[in-house]
């Protein structure tokens, strides 16, 4: 299966997201912030019933999800959507950044430290 970000379950979002995480100083938890400037769900007519309840992050592992996401909006037209997913301990960090590298091969991305 491969990684995925999906802000309806079962529509990929082909937007490449802005990442930005941070670590606490322990190690045990952090925030990973997506920007996606006009991202596709916003353009696609996926159905009068479909709404974005959230943004899941799927991979063979299973899902990872956030409900915390905003849209920004541009003369009344949604132009960028953030999503904060927050990481709750090692374990969970772990998990996050194994999504992170599948998704990061699949799309040609690199890590850049700040």
């Amino acid at each position: 299966m491969k990684a995925a970000i999906q802000f309806i379950k079962g529509i990929n979002e082909n937007t490449i997201p802005l990442i930005n995480i941070t670590r606490s100083i322990d190690g045990t938890t952090g925030t990973a912030t997506f920007i996606f400037e006009n991202p596709n769900i916003l353009y696609n007519n996926v159905g009068e019933n479909s709404e974005i309840t959230g943004m899941f992050l799927v991979d063979k592992e299973g899902i990872l999800s956030t409900k915390d996401i905003n849209a920004k909006f541009i003369q009344g037209k949604p132009t960028t959507i953030q999503a904060i997913y927050i990481i709750k301990s090692a374990e969970a960090w772990d998990r996050f950044m194994r999504f992170m590298e599948r998704y990061s091969e699949e799309n040609d991305l690199t890590f850049t430290r700040a």
